[in-house]
């Protein structure tokens, strides 16, 4: 399958975890992806704890937080991503690497975003889990390279 195919995937569960996986083909697992986004969404108040911190209020943000619902959201979110793409094609060996570490460092944002502080600023509940979610995508990336490699030189060497 084309590269632009799986990324196409991708990208539409950046902005629904569940239609990745229906332009799949897969239903049942895109239609409890959705319904599941819905659930964790409204039980953790996502939608106004955004809203709140895009108008920079974080402390109403935190207040506003149901912290258990909202711990399940990163895993939702980056397992719907990952899988549309996988889904979409061959992928490589650790691929998923990136999506792992980015959803358990999300998570552990999440667990400090009511109190951490980076520089002076409280980034609550919705800017420090991606903040924490892209490091940890970033750490992701660097591990898989650094595994990929290690296997095309296993690879080249046993030939």
């Amino acid at each position: 399958m084309d590269t632009h195919k799986k990324i196409e995937k991708l990208l539409w569960s950046i902005a629904l975890p569940g239609f990745g996986q229906l332009l799949n083909g897969k239903y049942i697992k895109g239609i409890t992806l959705i319904f599941l986004e819905f659930i964790v969404n409204t039980k953790a108040h996502l939608n106004l704890i955004i809203l709140y911190s895009f108008k920079g209020q974080i402390v109403r943000s935190i207040e506003a937080t149901d912290y258990p619902w909202l711990m399940f959201y990163p895993c939702l979110y980056m397992f719907g991503m990952w899988d549309a793409y996988k889904d979409g094609g061959h992928t490589t060996p650790y691929a998923y690497l990136p999506s792992a570490m980015g959803a358990f460092l999300g998570t552990v944002g999440i667990i400090y975003s009511a109190d951490l502080k980076l520089f002076g600023i409280l980034f609550g509940p919705v800017w420090l889990p991606m903040l924490f979610a892209f490091l940890g995508i970033a750490i992701g990336i660097v591990i898989y390279k650094l595994l990929w490699k290690s296997k095309v030189k296993e690879v080249r060497e046993g030939l």
